[in-house]
């Protein structure tokens, strides 16, 4: 049996809605669709939005603020469970991660938290460090103690934007950003950290060292039509599924959004 999967962060689902591109999931033939950075709470949605017909709907929104964070998951095939946000208390309320089990995996889509913004020292000068670093890099290590436990009793699927570029193929500029968040040691530590415990990077898999393949583009310098990007969205398999992935794809021709959707196909 095959299954598909595709991920995408909307950046806003009620912006995305309302443009042409969002035919992207009337014509989907994927059996699960992982979105992230919603932006919206379900009540705040059209039922053709929040319960799509012929498809199993699960969502995470923020509490702490509205408009803002968010996942959603639609599954044609039905979950066994269905839980959200990380066990431990001092990493939810932000709606960052939805689990859905399925019969033979662990499905987790995850909106992982930026670095913020950089602090300034008392002249207001950059410091080099950054308001949320120390949040994210906690709430990393929350979600692999996690998905560890859960891993025990069946292979995992993660998928998402983790708002780190893991090495210098994965993004346009590496030596610019060597002091940006998004592309500091300690966050591509970690995700050496998370290949190391047998999290299989699907693209990189079939793909090798292939560059110039982005999932993220700034708005604020027009960096889409130079290709000057970033590669933060990922699909991980643990290593028990390596050799089920089939396809594994970067959608860089879809547009609505400052991200693209990214794909995995798994051969069960």
């Amino acid at each position: 049996m095959r299954i598909k999967c595709v991920s995408w962060n909307v950046n806003g689902l009620r912006a995305l809605a309302a443009k042409p591109e969002w035919r992207w999931f009337a014509e989907t033939d994927a059996q699960i669709v992982a979105l992230q950075e919603t932006k919206a709470q379900p009540c705040q949605l059209d039922a053709s939005l929040r319960e799509p017909k012929g498809w199993y709907a699960a969502w995470a929104s923020s509490e702490v603020k509205k408009g803002y964070s968010g996942v959603a998951v639609f599954s044609r095939i039905a979950p066994l469970r269905v839980k959200s946000e990380l066990p431990e208390v001092a990493f939810q309320g932000e709606g960052r991660l939805l689990h859905l089990e399925f019969a033979q995996f662990h499905f987790f889509n995850g909106y992982f938290p930026n670095g913020g913004a950089e602090e300034l020292d008392e002249k207001g000068k950059p410091t080099g460090r950054f308001k949320r670093v120390p949040y994210k890099m906690g709430f990393f290590e929350a979600f692999l103690r996690y998905v560890e436990a859960c891993r025990g009793s069946k292979p995992v699927v993660v998928c998402g934007d983790f708002n780190i570029a893991h090495t210098s193929i994965d993004l346009a500029r590496p030596k610019q950003n060597e002091k940006s968040t998004g592309f500091l040691p300690e966050e591509r530590a970690f995700l050496d950290r998370f290949t190391q415990a047998g999290y299989v990077d699907s693209f990189r898999l079939l793909h090798g060292k292939e560059a110039g393949r982005y999932t993220w583009w700034s708005y604020k310098s027009r960096a889409r039509p130079k290709n000057i990007g970033w590669r933060i969205d990922y699909f991980f398999v643990s290593q028990e599924l390596a050799d089920k992935v089939r396809e594994a794809w970067i959608e860089d021709s879809v547009y609505g959004s400052d991200h693209c959707p990214v794909g995995l196909c798994l051969e069960l």
